[in-house]
């Protein structure tokens, strides 16, 4: 049976040039960096590289970034943090309504705390308005959190513009970048932000690793007590090894990004056009351009997204329902929900992640074994039965 990964938005293999930059520092190398002695200083070059390789892929000053233990804490260290550090202003944030779940629960946790919270929402496509930004600005808004492209639908948001709306008004903006940073060109500069997350298994780096930048002179408050790791903004002693895979998995990135995008991007496109062809009431989610390169989401009328999973999953074929977070969770995605979608269609949803590894040959076998899946669930379907039935009254 063949076997096709098409998961990479839930995480990306490890690249061979990546484990072997690691290999040293899971052995010889195992020095702890804070230590003044040849076997810590030995850790800590490592670490003041990979600092240089990952900013470097942003555009950003090594003493900007700090690394963390996974894109979800950068992301809780990003909006708890920036908005602690700043409630003398004010204690009103703002964040889109399709944010992954560790902004969103880090604002409502920031909400019982005494902040509150506003929800911007999106068009059909997961975009949302800059203007809409504006609006939900106040006085006593002190931080803006919205992700530069969602990993389940894959639309891109326009950060740029919504930048512009947050500098004019002295507010602090923070975007979650994990479904782009070694995806596609992200410049911190460029967008004119203030902090941006990133996590190293979405581009072929070692899970358990991610980074936050935050702009110099931009103040935030520690998450963690204890030492000075991280120029004093995130104690514990650093995961050397997995911080070397994240530098390196950076520096590849940059070098073969160009590449990557062409590769994924005529992926992509062909399942989102093959697919609907091929399977009538198939939906296509997401920006229809505006678009991560190996994103292909759909919504399959009339079916539950978890028993295409399964059947799929029987067949050799990994793809996710939703994202990886909520995967199991067994309810519909907030996106596409907040995108208008009902409950019904959404419970079909479908996530299609291209990576490196995949060819025309893995879209063939999809094409093959998913419209059977398909037609198999909804013959078995009360929603499709009721469906057939009133357009057969129609006729």
């Amino acid at each position: 049976m063949r076997k096709v990964y098409l998961d990479n938005t839930a995480t990306t293999p490890l690249l061979p040039e990546v484990r072997e930059a690691m290999l040293p520092y899971l052995a010889e190398h195992f020095g702890n960096p804070s230590c003044l002695h040849d076997w810590g200083d030995s850790a800590l070059d490592a670490m003041d590289a990979a600092r240089a390789q990952v900013a470097e892929l942003i555009g950003a000053n090594d003493e900007e970034i700090i690394f963390t233990g996974s894109g979800t804490e950068s992301n809780n260290f990003a909006v708890k943090g920036l908005a602690l550090a700043h409630q003398n202003k004010g204690k009103h944030i703002v964040i889109s309504a399709i944010e992954h779940f560790s902004v969103l629960h880090s604002a409502k946790t920031l909400e019982k705390w005494g902040f509150e919270v506003s929800l911007v929402p999106v068009d059909k496509y997961g975009t949302v308005n800059p203007e809409d930004v504006e609006k939900a600005l106040r006085k006593d808004t002190v931080l803006v959190s919205v992700m530069q492209a969602n990993s389940e639908v894959g639309t891109i948001e326009p950060i740029k513009e919504i930048a512009r709306v947050t500098r004019a008004k002295g507010v602090v903006f923070h975007t979650d970048a994990i479904a782009t940073v070694g995806t596609i060109p992200v410049d911190v500069r460029e967008l004119g932000i203030d902090a941006l997350s990133l996590a190293g298994n979405q581009f072929y780096g070692p899970k358990g690793v991610g980074a936050l930048w935050v702009r110099k002179g931009v103040r935030i408050i520690p998450l963690l007590d204890g030492g000075v790791q991280e120029g004093g903004k995130r104690a514990g002693t650093e995961n050397v090894p997995a911080i070397v895979g994240l530098g390196k998995a950076a520096e590849l990135a940059m070098a073969d990004m160009s590449s990557r995008i062409n590769h994924l991007t005529t992926l992509r496109d062909r399942l989102l056009t093959e697919l609907p062809d091929k399977v009538e009431h198939v939906i296509v989610t997401g920006h229809p351009r505006s678009r991560l390169p190996g994103n292909a989401s759909f919504c399959v009328e009339f079916i539950e997204g978890e028993a295409m999973l399964m059947m799929l999953n029987s067949q050799g074929v990994a793809v996710t329902s939703g994202s990886a977070c909520t995967s199991r969770a067994l309810k519909a995605s907030h996106v596409l929900i907040a995108m208008g979608l009902t409950h019904a269609i959404a419970q079909g949803s479908l996530l299609f992640s291209f990576g490196l590894d995949n060819t025309n040959e893995d879209i063939d076998y999809v094409l093959e074994v998913l419209p059977p899946i398909i037609d198999k669930l909804r013959q078995m379907s009360p929603l499709y039965d009721k469906f057939i039935k009133a357009r057969q009254r129609g006729k």
